[in-house]
Order: structure tokens, then sequence, then C-alpha cells
């Protein structure tokens, strides 16, 4: 495993999950139920989300190096306009309805939480840019897994917890900018791959 993969995936999902509908849809959760419970569930769906990200990461790495290196470009890039052009909509919320008088148990929180966040995780940025970080670093995937996941919980703690505080202090449109110019970089670096051979 290398520190620097992990560091790296960690810090670019980080920064592509902060804006994303599944960031504000564990806010709300976190708001409505117990938080140690909507973590969990929202946990579990992102390991199921980056081990099917890896699994298209080492589909895309069976590609020839130019290939590859293209094709890893302009998904890049793709990203990298994803988020210029601010396409992350907020999604309706599912009503969830709580009983007077009592506490949602565990596994109704945690798997509320797990269906909401893995059904709006399919397709997502951040999920195909964990399948280009995979494709990038076919070598390493298990660093490339490690740093997503801990990406996406970083994401989900703090939004459960504490979102409404961070958002306060720090702008999403900046946030998105930063995502965005890191995504352009690693772009360059790809198509400059590609053209050395």
């Amino acid at each position: 495993m290398s520190l620097l993969v992990i560091a790296t995936v960690f810090v670019l999902v980080f920064l592509a999950e902060l804006p994303d509908k599944t960031a504000l849809a564990s806010l709300v959760l976190g708001t409505r139920y117990r938080p140690s419970y909507v973590f969990a569930g929202a946990a579990g769906a992102f390991l199921v989300h980056v081990g099917l990200a890896i699994a298209a990461g080492g589909l895309l790495s069976l590609l020839p190096h130019r290939v590859l290196e293209g094709v890893v470009a302009g998904l890049f890039l793709i990203g990298a306009l994803l988020l210029l052009r601010g396409r992350h909509e907020q999604e309706e919320e599912e009503d969830l309805e709580i009983k007077q008088g009592t506490e949602p148990t565990f596994l109704r929180v945690a798997s509320t939480a797990f269906l909401v966040i893995l059904v709006a995780e399919f397709g997502d940025l951040t999920q195909i840019l964990t399948a280009n970080l995979a494709a990038r670093y076919q070598h390493d995937l298990l660093s490339v897994a490690v740093g997503a996941v801990l990406g996406l919980w970083a994401v989900a703690g703090l939004a459960i917890v504490g979102g409404r505080g961070l958002l306060k202090v720090v702008p999403l449109t900046v946030i998105t900018r930063i995502a965005a110019v890191i995504m352009l970089v690693l772009a360059g670096f790809s198509i400059y791959s590609a053209v050395q051979g």
C-alpha cells in the first residue's frame, strides 16, 4: 500500500463528495436520527460503492496504456466539467416518519441510510472518479479503495455531525472549484502520459 496514493485518492474523493447530494442526504438524515445509526448505514453503502468502482477501474486497466490514459484523461475532464457546471442538485429527501414517543431502531435507521446513499451514489461523480483512480493506479487498487472509502466516510461524518457549520466557513463554490482544478491537473497528467506512451 502507498500512503501517497491513499492521500491523493482521499483528497480528491473528499473534495468531490462535499458538494454532492449524498452529503446533503447524510446531513438531513443526521438531523432526524441518531448520528451513529446514520453513519453505520452510510458507511456500508460507501463500501459497496467503492467495491463497484474499483471493479470498473480494473476493467478499464485491461485497455492498452495509451488508450487507458486517454480514457482516464477524458473521464477526469468530464468530472471537472460536471463540478464546474454545478450539476449537483439536491435530491428530494424521503420523508421519514418517526412514530411519536418511540425512537427508530438501529436496523431501521441504518438500513434507510444504506439504501438512500447506495441508490444516490450509482453513477455518481465520486464513483466515476474512484473508477478512474483505480484505472490510473491499477498496481495499487487497495490503496485506491482505502483512500476512497476514508474520503467518503470523512464527508459522511462531517455532514452528519457538522455539515451546516462547515458550509458557513467554506463556501460550496470554493470547494467545488478546488476539486475541479485538481481533476483538470490529473487530466493533464493523463494526456501527457498518453502522448509520451
